[in-house]
């Protein structure tokens, strides 16, 4: 029922009545409308103006909050906030359970529900539910009629039915304000995320930049005594040779994620034969597969030119095979190789162990940043940006990059390339 079906059907019998209603909805339209008023004071000046329409001094208006109905307002200032379960037995659970009006003459005498204060002057109460549809709102109450009269069964009446609709709109509005405050608080954390996320992008950016001189040092240092070594020592020189080429291949790796993710990396291509591509690939690994007594056997073929990024495609390969060699026991082989796809228009590389394999849940996530392909504490197993950055890298060229793996019988890792672009 609208405000003017209300309205019209009041002037049939008490013109009076009609006349006040139209200044009670007036006022409360004003109220509703009135941003700079907070919804605290809105819902309270709503219960006056009803209260004061329906002449009962005492009333209350409980809003459903996360199961539990919760005094928003009411004309006794200490039950503000109070919460009920919507399941016990009182007046405002029974309403919102049934979802229907409820007069009730004398509590005193009812047994449905438990007695009330002393505080009330009389024994009659109303209670309606406030809904929106099918939706429970909240709980409606007066009580405490004024003068001799007593609160009676037709005071369930037609302000209270509308009143539904204005209470809907007052936590409609109160609803949209907190969605406002809480959008407005993600903003907030967002831009806090973003710059520390910033931050931290460039602590990492200047500890790459300053680990590379010291590494450089040791490089060149380890370098000469690899001409001065021999004998038992030799082991421990190649030891310390394949740890700084590892924190070589890390930062390397760091600085090339960073620059494709910040803006994509501008490619320097150049024509390069994927054969002595492999070559130099296996060549800067051999010593660490010795070491380790692992077998690497190139199976690449005659095929042609390819235009690419060396040094890029060059560090793809060699991740690619330490991440072999970490997986590999003495005695495997590991196979790597470049053919052409039946198309005849791109390259694949691939490298093939005889390891453990890849569980199957972890094929998935492999080339994630940070994903790690083994447990094994093994020297040669990364942070897991290898894997990344071959991912990066390839995507970078057009290419796609991925894995056939069967657990127990090793992996194989691929890559295609276009051989123009």
């Amino acid at each position: 029922m609208n405000a003017l079906e209300i309205v019209s059907s009041y002037e049939m019998n008490d013109s009076q009545k009609a006349v006040d209603l139209l200044k009670a909805i007036l006022r409360i339209s004003e109220i509703i409308n009135n941003s700079r008023l907070s919804y605290d004071k809105r819902i309270n000046r709503v219960l006056k103006i009803v209260l004061d329409y329906m002449g009962v001094e005492q009333g209350s208006i409980m809003v459903l909050e996360r199961g539990k109905l919760v005094v928003r307002a009411a004309g006794r200032p200490e039950l503000i906030g109070l919460r009920q379960p919507v399941n016990d037995d009182t007046v405002a659970g029974w309403v919102a359970n049934n979802r229907e009006p409820l007069f009730v003459a004398d509590i005193s005498r009812d047994g449905r529900f438990k007695k009330r204060e002393d505080r009330y002057k009389k024994n009659s109460l109303l209670s309606v539910p406030v809904m929106h549809g099918s939706r429970l709102i909240g709980v409606f109450n007066v009580t405490d009629k004024a003068g001799n009269t007593d609160l009676l069964q037709e005071d369930i009446g037609y302000l209270l039915q509308f009143s539904s609709t204005i209470i809907w709109s007052l936590v409609q509005q109160k609803l949209h304000s907190e969605v406002k405050k809480q959008r407005a608080t993600l903003k907030k954390r967002n831009r806090e995320l973003r710059r520390q996320e910033e931050l931290r992008a460039q602590l990492s950016r200047l500890l790459i930049h300053d680990l590379k001189a010291p590494l450089s040092e040791v490089v060149a240092n380890l370098d000469i005594l690899s001409y001065t070594v021999s004998g038992e020592n030799r082991e421990f020189l190649e030891g310390a040779q394949m740890g700084c080429d590892r924190a070589v291949r890390m930062v390397s790796n760091l600085v090339g994620i960073d620059k494709i993710e910040a803006s994509g990396l501008t490619l320097l291509r150049e024509e390069v034969s994927s054969q002595e591509l492999l070559r130099e690939s296996l060549s800067a690994v051999s010593g660490m597969a010795r070491m380790k007594g692992v077998a690497l056997v190139d199976e690449s073929r005659k095929t042609g030119l390819i235009n690419i990024d060396r040094t890029m495609i060059l560090r793809v390969l060699q991740n690619l095979l330490m991440n072999a060699l970490a997986n590999s026991e003495p005695g495997t082989v590991i196979r790597v190789g470049s053919i052409l796809d039946s198309s005849g228009k791109k390259i694949e590389f691939y490298v093939a162990d005889q390891g453990e394999g890849i569980p199957i849940d972890k094929q998935k996530v492999i080339f994630d940043k940070y994903a790690r392909v083994s447990g094994k504490q093994d020297s040669l197993v990364g942070s897991g940006l290898g894997l990344y950055f071959c991912k990066l890298a390839v995507e970078q060229h057009r290419g796609m990059i991925g894995v056939d793996s069967t657990p127990g019988q090793g992996s194989r890792f691929f890559f295609l390339l276009p051989l123009r672009c």
